[in-house]
């Protein structure tokens, strides 16, 4: 049986079930047969995104109320494995270390239209579209995007374009950055393709990278740390800076 500690609420992990961005609610079915979470828009809103796809693994902090659990907290949004995804025509399937060698570009979404399966993004800094395929969201768990939505990419040139190969929520970047295991300091940085400087630069000031190995809960104290971190350095004016949330 999962723990809690008054206050923090309980560690949970499951898939979730449905999620509806107008009713601004959705439920998780817990892993371990536990009764559904009730997920609410606003806390995965905190947690950096606008949706979540349907069957997504995902990690929350669950309170008990009166009417059954509900999520307090997403901790995490688990990707779902690559060969669980159709093929996507002009992305080739990466490694996870050569995605994670790729530099992770503060975005903004310019427009998504989920019928139509694509939209486009713009990275921080930079003229040209990014190409959004929705196989690629439904990989990193995002069901949608809204217009101005701001998220981090690792992208690739595909043969019409710039292509986004991972997507994030902008708050995962921001933590992920901010957490030394995380980091990859010490590492080498290499050209690794388009806008190879910038995100140099970028890098270099902000220290963003991908998160490695599976999503972990971390305490509520080591959050907190990593979101004051996090205000301060929106706050430094450093290219971060247009991407937080308060400038949507």
């Amino acid at each position: 049986m999962n723990g809690e500690e008054p206050g923090i609420g309980e560690y949970v992990k499951g898939q979730i079930k449905w999620f509806d961005p107008v009713k601004g609610f959705g439920f998780l079915a817990d892993a371990e047969g536990g009764p559904d979470v009730l997920v609410h828009a606003n806390v995965l809103r905190n947690f950096g995104q606008s949706s979540v796809v349907e069957g997504a693994l995902v990690e929350v902090l669950a309170i008990r109320t009166p009417r059954g659990r509900q999520a307090s907290e997403v901790v995490a949004v688990v990707p779902a494995p690559a060969e669980s995804i159709a093929p996507i025509a002009d992305l080739e399937p990466l490694e996870d270390a050569d995605l994670n060698a790729l530099p992770l570009l503060p975005a903004r979404v310019k427009w998504f239209d989920r019928m139509k399966g694509f939209g486009f993004a713009n990275i921080f800094g930079r003229k040209g579209d990014v190409f959004l395929h929705v196989e690629v969201l439904r990989r990193w768990g995002f069901a949608d995007l809204q217009s101005g939505e701001a998220v981090g990419l690792r992208v690739v040139t595909a043969p019409r374009g710039l292509m986004a190969a991972q997507i994030l929520a902008w708050e995962r970047a921001v933590s992920d950055s901010l957490d030394p295991e995380r980091s990859g300091e010490g590492e080498s940085q290499e050209d690794t393709g388009p806008a190879s400087a910038s995100a140099a630069s970028l890098e270099s000031r902000s220290d963003l990278s991908a998160p490695r190995g599976e999503p972990r809960a971390d305490p509520p104290a080591a959050r907190g740390e990593r979101r004051v971190a996090a205000g301060r350095l929106l706050q430094g004016g450093s290219a971060l800076m247009p991407m937080s949330k308060q400038a949507l």
